[in-house]
């Protein structure tokens, strides 16, 4: 089968489109015929070494699949051949292939309406989205959300989540275009923050009390203004810092106000309480099926190109998700 392959931690572009030996089951897993993967930033850091994580090499990015089984292993009982499924790895990778072999309780069967490539732009943004809401901020129906980042896969994942769970979403994002699309996907509201007084709006659109929640994927100057838009007893969720820069904070405001400061790392979470995290993962899919959620996939790129794929998010230049495609 064709992959993408990363042979040493490098740039991106050392990365290879190469045939490689599928590998044989084990009980109870299943192989996946690939139609579509996600492509997400931490894809980048890590084949370029700068994640956590540091995968033994030679290593397969992706972590999301849309597909199809074409083989089940004995003692596999969840799914059976032809079943349409959408597929979490972990650490492991193996996404960017034309196959892909699981254990069964990764693979979720396919809502009728979904497509295999909204499948592939499902566990990372939604899963993480959802766990940090959920589980971290334990955010409540009626409590305000301020989202970073807005027309992002990520960002735009938690408008969506945040007003299936009952939130008031602020949308905080750069350009008219991405406000627009955040607003279109459930925020109430929609801030610039590029403007030297934004944090003034959000306080304003709050009746001068402060967000309850933050998502912030950005870091860098958003981080340094939104954690003085958190009203008391607030949540400040840090994702992650496609900005670049990592930001410092001054400990004595969240003393003042009361707020927590909430470190999100899905990765190591999901892989250690599947249980939760294969929970949270259905009634995202559940959410889908009723249309409360609408996965948006905003650029598809053939399994050959992932590389440029990769370059568009890092670069930003990106809303919604991007997918590779095997056909």
């Amino acid at each position: 089968m064709k992959a993408i392959i990363c042979h040493e931690f490098a740039p991106v572009d050392r990365l290879r489109y190469e045939d490689v030996a599928p590998r044989a089951l084990r009980a109870g897993e299943v192989r996946i015929a690939i139609e579509a993967a996600g492509v997400n930033f931490p894809d980048s850091l890590k084949a370029e070494g700068q994640h956590q994580i540091k995968p033994p090499l030679p290593w397969i990015p992706g972590s999301e699949t849309g597909g199809v089984v074409v083989e089940v292993a004995a003692g596999a009982t969840r799914h059976k051949i032809g079943d349409r499924v959408m597929g979490v790895s972990g650490a492991e990778g193996g996404g960017f292939a034309q196959q892909i072999v699981l254990p069964e309780e990764r693979a979720f069967a396919l809502p009728a309406s979904m497509s295999f490539a909204q499948a592939a732009a499902v566990p990372v943004v939604y899963g993480t989205s959802l766990y940090a809401l959920r589980q971290r901020a334990r955010m409540q129906p009626g409590e305000s959300l301020l989202v970073l980042g807005a027309a992002g896969g990520v960002g735009l994942a938690t408008v969506q989540l945040g007003k299936a769970m009952g939130a008031r979403v602020i949308a905080a994002a750069s350009t008219p275009a991405k406000r627009e699309l955040a607003l279109r996907h459930g925020a109430d509201h929609a801030v610039d923050y590029t403007l030297p007084d934004w944090r003034e709006q959000v306080k304003a659109l709050t009746d001068g009390k402060g967000v309850d929640v933050v998502y912030d994927p950005v870091g860098g100057d958003a981080f340094d203004e939104a954690v003085r838009a958190v009203g008391w007893m607030g949540r400040y969720l840090v994702i992650g810092f496609t900005a670049g820069r990592i930001p410092t904070l001054k400990v004595n405001m969240p003393l003042v106000k009361g707020y927590d400061l909430i470190g999100v790392r899905y990765d190591v979470w999901r892989d250690g309480w599947w249980s939760e995290a294969r929970a949270n993962l259905e009634q995202v899919l559940a959410w889908c099926a009723e249309g409360r959620l609408q996965p948006l996939v905003s650029a598809r790129y053939p399994l050959e190109r992932a590389v440029e794929a990769m370059r568009s998010i890092t670069s930003r230049q990106v809303t919604g998700k991007v997918v590779l495609e095997t056909a």
